[in-house]
């Protein structure tokens, strides 16, 4: 059977997904439900395109340090100062703050628990779970979240969240992933392209000022060079792959498909030029104040959102 699973336990359990055929792995920490890895062999080496932590206590001391592979939920990016309205009533959130804004939600660092798991002859897949329960003053509602990775043949990774509302009240949310890439040597020589052609303007918090503006320099594959994105691009619905990311040198390509739930792509390229950050999104940043994107769920409802990322290498 070319599928198979290698579970680790500790503090934190890692969970292993092997396709022999294609020579893929995935590699996922219950601390946070994070992809740590996610690997391709071949011309003599493997490859992880996954810019990720050690171990899992190097992720526990480190996630904030970038928020490599970490969830965003309930809300992604920021929320301005931390404050939002929501039926009638203010809100404060009290956990990461970068500057004077709130970033990246609530469950970066949640103990995920693995629900199910599994390997036949066309997938291995794992199943984590988490309940949310007003940790947060700022955030007074309660959710069900499940994450499940599945590895099916080829080079595809499929990720899928399912977020229950299990509260009495209507809850705001966005969903969203904030995983680093790694194509091997740098940024600037490789290749990028994206189903855009439009992006939101920022104000200099980075939170959107409701405009949205023309950007089409990766409209068609073109090399990075020394292009700086900190930027969030509003995906054409017309099924193509979100983006397409390779690199020349050592054949290595990703793409990533995602449904019609993350229509937003924010793009990101950190100062050392080793990574790129390429971040599916429910919703916009700080849509829990400008209602971009911003999902209402009521009590019992079940809201679902789903990624693709596929590696492939030529031999």
């Amino acid at each position: 059977m070319p599928f198979s699973i290698i579970k680790e336990t500790g503090a934190f359990n890692v969970v292993r997904l092997v396709d022999s055929d294609s020579q893929t792995s995935a590699e996922i920490y219950s601390f946070g439900a994070l992809l740590n890895s996610f690997n391709i062999s071949g011309n003599g080496k493997c490859h992880n395109i996954i810019d990720g932590f050690a171990t899992p206590q190097d992720a526990v001391d480190n996630i904030t340090a970038g928020f490599k592979s970490a969830r965003l939920s309930p809300f992604v990016c920021r929320i301005t100062a931390g404050r939002y309205t929501f039926a009638g009533q203010e809100h404060a959130i009290n956990k990461f703050f970068l500057g004077t804004e709130a970033i990246h939600g609530l469950l970066y660092d949640a103990p995920f628990t693995i629900t199910a798991k599994g390997a036949d002859e066309q997938h291995a897949f794992v199943t984590l779970g988490y309940d949310y329960n007003k940790l947060d003053e700022g955030y007074p509602f309660s959710f069900h979240s499940v994450i499940t990775y599945t590895l099916e043949k080829d080079g595809k990774l499929e990720i899928s969240t399912e977020i229950t509302n299990t509260g009495r009240t209507e809850m705001p949310l966005t969903d969203g992933w904030h995983p680093y890439f790694s194509l091997g040597d740098n940024v600037n020589d490789w290749v990028f392209e994206m189903n855009t052609h439009e992006m939101l303007e920022f104000s200099d918090k980075l939170v959107p000022t409701g405009n949205i503006i023309e950007h089409t320099a990766f409209s068609n594959p073109a090399q990075i060079g020394d292009t700086f994105l900190d930027n969030c691009f509003v995906l054409q619905n017309n099924g193509a792959p979100a983006c397409t990311l390779s690199n020349p040198a050592n054949g290595l390509r990703l793409t990533i498909l995602a449904e019609k739930n993350y229509p937003y792509l924010q793009v990101y390229t950190p100062p050392h030029r080793k990574s790129i950050a390429i971040e599916n999104l429910s919703g916009a940043p700080d849509a829990f104040n400008n209602g971009i994107g911003l999902i209402i769920v009521k009590p019992l409802e079940k809201f679902t959102f789903a990624t693709v990322y596929k590696i492939h290498l030529s031999r």
